[in-house]
């Protein structure tokens, strides 16, 4: 990359963006390599309870997340985007405070849920304003800066986990946070939006979004992602539980399988947006993303008598692997026009972390039926084929001009 590309790129819109970012995710990864130990400390013994507790905390925040989505994304559209970053920024890093006082599973609930909500906004927010921000040739680069800072965040939070009491593991959440916003980042919406602003055109239109071929980009953008909620909430997060059966020759944790799979998503979210510039092709840098992560699930399935540090490989691997996510929120905001842009980036990418629900429930389900491993293969089977299928689906946006509204475009 030229030095005159890369002043184009580290603007500061782009930082706060990828700051932002980095805070968001240490949050979510955090609560994943903390579960058991809080919930320990809150008095929960058993392996069963901590499952299932573990899952219905996971619920509750990925249900604030689905909530928030839709309605930081109309405010964006209906507001500016740039509010929507530094309130939602706010939320998420008092509720990650909080969540360190907690002393019964009722208020963990309730601020899982509220710090759901505050993470919802920040990525869609960021993706927007740094999409609309800069030219057609360095956006790309410049959304695989925020998201691969953002993916550092998991690796800090899966790091801060292992080695920090849980509580005091929230606290530096948070006060990340609050230290980011302090430092008073400058960041504007972008010349784009604010014409827009000064036309006579309804904004943030979630009806838009009924009509049938943008309801199928919309859900398409969505089950493309899925795949990577299937890695992180099932091979990553329940590591320990999901290799119990595999009869390896030690245990594995979550704080060490997320630590691989964190590091592999930085490297992911890096190399895939990259590739996608290279190839000039968002579709094309998915797709060899989405591949790798099959083959790697399949595996992961099958190391039978394998080390821990076999499965920490893998779960490298599987991090990688599902690192296009930096691609897949780029390609999302490109779909649409600026109308309803915020509303689109900053949901799609929240119904993705939201369908953790879905298959985390699932997985529940499962397992009661079949054996861990069993259950592991068919959602592997059902997510992989809708992703692949809805990735057809999907129109090629590298290069697209995107001041355009809906409004004007066809249904």
């Amino acid at each position: 990359m030229s030095d005159s590309r890369l002043k184009r790129i580290l603007t500061p819109t782009v930082m706060i963006a990828a700051l932002g970012y980095f805070v968001d995710l240490f949050d979510i990864t955090l609560f994943g390599v903390v579960r058991t130990a809080s919930l320990k400390a809150l008095g929960i013994t058993s392996t069963e309870e901590l499952i299932d507790i573990g899952v219905r905390l996971y619920n509750y925040q990925m249900g604030g997340m689905l909530i928030g989505g839709l309605v930081w994304g109309i405010i964006g559209d209906k507001k500016g985007r740039h509010i929507v970053l530094y309130s939602s920024i706010f939320m998420y890093s008092a509720a990650n405070i909080l969540n360190g006082f907690v002393t019964n599973v009722t208020q963990y609930e309730i601020l899982r849920f509220i710090a759901g909500v505050g993470l919802a906004g920040e990525l869609g927010a960021a993706v927007t304003m740094v999409s609309e921000s800069l030219s057609k040739e360095d956006r790309g680069y410049a959304t695989t800066l925020v998201a691969t800072l953002g993916m550092l965040g998991s690796l800090c939070a899966a790091l801060v986990g292992k080695y920090f009491e849980w509580n005091h593991a929230y606290f530096v959440g948070g006060g990340l946070g609050l230290l980011l916003l302090a430092a008073r980042f400058r960041s504007f919406d972008s010349e784009m939006f604010k014409e827009l602003q000064k036309k006579n055109i309804k904004r943030g239109n979630i009806k838009l979004l009924l009509a049938p071929r943008r309801a199928l980009r919309y859900l398409s953008s969505v089950a493309v992602g899925i795949p990577i909620y299937f890695i992180t909430a099932i091979l990553l997060t329940l590591a320990p539980e999901v290799t119990a059966s595999l009869n390896l020759t030690g245990p594995v944790t979550a704080a060490d399988a997320l630590i691989y799979g964190s590091i592999g998503l930085a490297i992911g979210d890096l190399a895939s947006g990259l590739i996608s510039q290279k190839l000039k092709s968002r579709k094309k840098a998915i797709s060899i993303f989405l591949l790798i992560a099959l083959g790697s699930t399949l595996t992961y399935t099958q190391a039978n008598g394998a080390s821990p540090g076999f499965i920490h490989m893998l779960c490298l691997l599987l991090g990688t692997a599902a690192g296009y996510w930096a691609v897949l929120v780029t390609t999302a905001a490109e779909q649409f026009g600026t109308d309803i842009r915020s509303t689109v980036a900053t949901s799609v990418p929240n119904f993705v972390r939201g369908s953790g629900m879905i298959i985390a429930s699932g997985f529940l389900v499962l397992k009661n039926h079949f054996t861990i491993i069993q259950s592991v293969l068919f959602m592997a089977a059902a997510v992989f084929a809708i992703a692949f299928i809805s990735l057809a689906i999907l129109k090629e946006t590298y290069g697209k001009d995107l001041d355009f509204v809906e409004n004007e475009a066809e249904t």
